[in-house]
């Protein structure tokens, strides 16, 4: 048996109110000077606030970086570090989506790092040497699941790449799932979100690199999304909700050891050229994606595990090409459920830009995780398809 290494991050707290145990865990590791990184809608809409409330309460002296933007850039990780710097933090608080956080681990990084703080040498698996600033991550969403995984993603602007960062020195110290903080997210956020984490989950279970522990995880995380998601979304149900933000979380677990594949090949580039929200690109990509991967005989077997477990018992006896086409159709009528029945044209998408799109995706870190070998040629036509 091969050696195989799994990372996981130290703490984690989860459930409705958690971000109570925040004050205390930043007194009881004795950090004195908290930088909160958020974004500017989540601070405009007062959900910020329900977390410096507590720090207030505390007595615990911060200042707010809210100046991410959706996609974060290389820019938004710089201006964070000036303001990190400049107020003397020693411990960051992030409150938000992947961006929020991905953010915040940017300048976790950089400020023990400071050879890399031209963030774009940070691209890729990356060899630095000392770990993170100490990151707290309250999530917002029920997505990314940022707060547990050891990638983050950041846009070069210049160059109009997303960047995924891949470093096991940014995982987050201590995780506090409040789904009080995603009981509130518009229905665009929580269902695209939603969406994210199924990919990532179904990505994770079928990637090269997929093994007995992240198969515990991403098989679990599947299951609950499928029960939970419309529920979740529509009738804003708090216990559906609840296990929405467990499974985002346990599929991060799984997705951050074992990697992804090429829907978020394909996305990272809609949302770097287009300023596309991840989640609705990963959301409008995987049904196109599944198909072309199910080709492969052993992720078509995949694909019947997963059916079997989420409603469709008689997939063991079908067909590879009808467990592929009953695969798809449940990912469709799901997000159709939740309201996410766009295309690629309807975020921007030009076919002229194809071929740019393609060269990217090539490059993309994602892609050799993937099931199924795929050209230049492959993703130009899985882009037109997605149109």
């Amino acid at each position: 048996m091969s050696i195989e290494k799994f990372v996981l991050n130290e703490t984690s707290y989860f459930g409705f109110g958690a971000r109570e145990v925040l004050p205390e865990e930043i007194k009881n590791r004795g950090y004195k000077k908290v930088l909160v990184v958020t974004d500017k809608s989540l601070f405009e809409i007062g959900l910020t606030k329900k977390v410096t409330e507590k720090l207030d309460e505390a007595g615990i002296e911060y200042t707010v970086f809210s100046d991410v933007k959706p996609n974060p850039t290389v820019t938004n990780v710089k201006d964070g570090l000036r303001v990190c710097r400049e107020f003397g933090a020693d411990v960051i608080v992030a409150v938000g989506g992947g961006s929020s956080i991905d953010t915040a681990k940017g300048i976790s990084i950089v400020m023990t790092n400071p050879d890399r703080e031209d963030i774009v040498s940070l691209n890729g698996p990356s060899n630095t040497v000392n770990k993170g600033m100490p990151l707290i991550a309250l999530p917002t969403t029920h997505g990314t699941a940022a707060e547990v995984t050891i990638n983050y993603v950041i846009t070069d602007e210049e160059r109009e790449v997303k960047m995924v960062c891949v470093d096991p020195h940014d995982i987050p110290l201590v995780a506090i799932v409040d789904t009080e903080l995603m009981s509130t997210l518009p229905k665009s956020i929580a269902s695209s979100t939603g969406m994210d984490a199924l990919t990532h989950a179904i990505e994770g279970y079928i990637t090269k690199a997929h093994n007995t522990m992240s198969d515990m995880f991403h098989m679990r995380a599947i299951e609950l999304i499928f029960e939970n998601l419309p529920a979740a979304v529509n009738e804003k149900n708090q216990d559906a909700i609840d296990k929405m933000g467990l499974a985002q979380y346990i599929a991060g677990m799984g997705f951050s050891n074992v990697g992804l594949g090429i829907v978020h090949s394909m996305a990272h580039q809609l949302g770097a050229v287009y300023d596309t929200p991840h989640g609705l690109a990963n959301a409008i990509l995987l049904p196109t994606v599944m198909r072309f991967n199910g080709q492969d005989p052993a992720t078509a077997q995949r694909f019947r595990e997963i059916l079997v477990r989420i409603g469709r018992p008689d997939a063991a006896h079908l067909n590879d090409q009808d467990v592929i086409n009953t695969f798809v159709w449940k990912i469709s009528e799901l997000s159709k459920a939740v309201g996410i029945t766009q295309t690629i044209k309807d975020v921007g998408a030009k076919e002229e830009d194809f071929g740019m799109l393609a060269d990217k995706a090539m490059e993309d870190p994602c892609k050799p995780g993937n099931p199924r070998e795929v050209s230049r040629e492959d993703f130009i036509e899985l882009y037109r398809q997605a149109m």
